[in-house]
């Protein structure tokens, strides 16, 4: 373990004899403020072994920590020892001093560490030149997680103030310790969602493309034929004379209604999963939607787009029209606008993109969830889509003042899984 990477600190200060003498509920607080806002483990321990040696005007301590499958103390910060030191020391739980004061969770003071019979590793210690010893437990929740130690080389003698001191102060880094584990486990849950969710999308998408070719091949041109033939029926009818004229519009109201189910069908199709998207790409597709969605409801919809369009892997472009197709939706559902525009930009390192409209807006505060209406739910839906592209996504809106959707995702690189740091704001 690299010394230097830990040293966030800077270098240690003289303190006066007033600072030594705060009482113990300043020196946590000095602590605490330390730890505040830091959730990686090394960061954590190495912060707080430098905060407690600079309170304890010290230059030597570590940090171990207990690997609970192989109960063996693990050195995971450490100032003023050699990398040979912590290299060869290898301690199992209730092994040496380290290892008792991890195991019973009692504190240990020593004048001289070299000269106890209990250590271990007597070789290493006295090489090192250590003399003065405190171990305290880290400690959360009465659960030993690991030891802080601070040595000298130095004669001098610790007090059992100190060794007080320190054992507040590692039961306070024991439970930073353990909220760092919490926040990474919670962290890796949220992962495997995500990467459970992309692997549904995923799914999804299959699935709706194998539906619309079925469609296409099977139905559609099954009705496209049957359209055909009835046209030659009526044509036939038309020119013999020899069925009632009552017979042929049954015919032709027949086949009308065959051209429009035709036409739902292709248009169930096209949303399913649009032809443009394979063959052009995601701006024509967008824009051929946009148009047939908006333009008929009498909202003229503009669509710009800005640098260099590119053509991303088919499950990225799958989810960003996904994107554009529900915030489409809502323009056409719930906006009443008159106008909207698409912005496309594509950028050297992201991909950004707005969807405004010029309708009645919304407070966007009252959606905090999807409800059992259903309302909401193509918002989460929308968010969830560019997340699971490891991008960010929000809402923008007031009421008579319009709505904006916007999305940006990070290019040049594999698209995986972020954390999702969609927002919605007003």
């Amino acid at each position: 373990m690299d010394v230097s990477k830990h040293n966030t600190t800077g270098p240690s200060r003289p303190r006066t004899r007033t600072e030594r003498q705060y009482p113990e509920v300043l020196v946590l607080s000095r602590i605490s403020a330390a730890l505040s806002g830091l959730w990686d483990l090394e960061a954590i321990l190495g912060v707080g072994l430098d905060s407690t040696l600079e309170i304890m005007d010290g230059t030597i301590g570590e940090v171990l920590l207990i690997d609970e499958k192989t109960q063996l103390l693990t050195h995971l910060a450490y100032r003023g020892l050699s990398k040979e030191f912590v290299e060869k020391i290898r301690l199992s739980v209730g092994e040496g001093i380290t290892g008792s004061v991890a195991q019973t969770g009692k504190a240990i003071l020593l004048e001289d560490i070299s000269s106890d019979p209990r250590v271990a590793n007597r070789e290493l210690v006295t090489n090192e030149g250590l003399k003065a010893f405190i171990c305290v437990p880290l400690r959360a929740k009465d659960k030993v997680l690991g030891v802080l130690n601070v040595a000298s080389k130095a004669p001098r003698q610790f007090t059992t103030n100190d060794m007080h001191l320190l054992y507040a102060i590692g039961d306070q880094l024991g439970i930073a310790i353990e909220q760092a584990r919490l926040y990474d486990r919670l962290r890796k849950a949220r992962e495997r969602l995500r990467n459970l969710a992309r692997q549904n999308l995923v799914a999804e998408e299959e699935e709706r493309r194998r539906i619309a070719r079925e469609l296409h091949d099977e139905t559609s041109q099954s009705l496209s034929g049957i359209a055909l033939q009835q046209q030659a029926l009526i044509e036939m009818a038309e020119i013999t004379g020899r069925l009632t004229p009552e017979f042929i519009a049954g015919l032709k109201k027949a086949q009308a209604l065959t051209v429009q189910v035709h036409n739902e069908v292709s248009r169930l199709i096209s949303n399913l999963h649009p032809a443009l998207l394979d063959t052009l790409g995601l701006v024509p597709a967008v824009r051929q939607h946009a148009e047939s969605r908006l333009q008929p409801l009498g909202i003229e919809v503009k669509v710009e787009t800005k640098g260099m369009e590119a053509r991303f892997p088919p499950d990225v472009e799958a989810a960003l029209f996904r994107f554009f197709q529900g915030a489409i939706g809502n323009v056409a559902q719930h906006s009443r606008a008159t106008r909207a525009s698409i912005i496309i930009e594509y950028q050297t390192k992201e991909f950004a993109t707005r969807v405004s409209d010029n309708g009645q807006g919304f407070d966007v505060s009252e959606i905090t969830n999807v409800e059992e209406s259903g309302r909401g739910r193509g918002l989460f839906s929308m968010r969830e889509r560019i997340g699971a592209l490891g991008g960010t996504s929000g809402i923008e809106s007031q009421i008579g003042k319009g709505t904006t959707v916007w999305a940006r995702i990070p290019v040049g690189q594999d698209f995986e899984y972020a954390q999702n740091k969609s927002t919605g704001s007003r």
